[in-house]
């Protein structure tokens, strides 16, 4: 039975902020986030002592899996009684599947260590990190509430700064400081974009009376 602080396996270890653990990696295409497997399965044990992890061998006792062409690892992690099982390709370090005959054993290795992290991600250790987010549910949550809070207070102070402009120049210098803090204030019909909008036809007018 759970009981780990009244909350599920995947609720507390995906509530795990690990982001000063992630690893990058560049393939020449895009930058990929990986997490430590030895601070993965640290974690895993610190939370859950009687964790445990199976490195499946194929029917010749070897610990990849091939179709001849090319390799993969399976392994699993099983978490008070519940295992998630991972699949990985062996790939090189552009992340392509590397060739049956070019497989080394320090490949195979590398790849059941990220397939182990993988499948601890199942249970929700680092999850966020596979789905692309930056933070775990409740950390992102409390960002979006502090990033809509700024705004709700900012907003005012630029409406002020616009409405004291007196020339164009002014209002191009207030409008480019705001877009870079906030894009959002500066999309047609906002508060903001009404006041610069004005200003600006009120100066536009007075030099017309000129």
């Amino acid at each position: 039975m759970e009981k780990k602080n009244e909350k599920s396996v995947f609720a507390t270890l995906n509530a795990i902020n690990v982001n000063e653990h992630i690893e990058k990696k560049d393939t020449g295409k895009v930058q990929l986030s990986y997490l430590s497997w030895a601070w993965a399965w640290a974690k895993v044990k610190e939370n859950y002592p009687e964790a445990s992890y199976t490195i499946y061998e194929n029917k010749d006792g070897w610990n990849y899996h091939t179709d001849g062409k090319t390799c993969w690892v399976k392994t699993g992690v099983t978490i008070n009684g519940m295992e998630h099982i991972e699949y990985l390709p062996v790939m090189d370090n552009r992340n392509r599947s590397i060739p049956a005959e070019s497989v080394t054993s320090f490949d195979v290795n590398k790849a059941i260590q990220r397939s182990l992290t993988k499948a601890a991600a199942r249970h929700g250790l680092g999850l966020y990190i596979y789905a692309g987010e930056d933070l775990p549910e409740e950390d992102a949550k409390q960002a979006k509430e502090a990033d809509a809070a700024a705004k709700a207070a900012d907003l005012p102070k630029a409406i002020e700064e616009v409405k004291a402009c007196k020339s164009r120049d002014e209002i191009q210098a207030v409008w480019s400081k705001w877009s870079t803090k906030h894009p959002e204030f500066c999309q047609q019909g906002t508060e903001f974009y009404k006041a610069a909008a004005q200003v600006g036809q009120d100066i536009q007018n007075k030099n017309n009376e000129k």
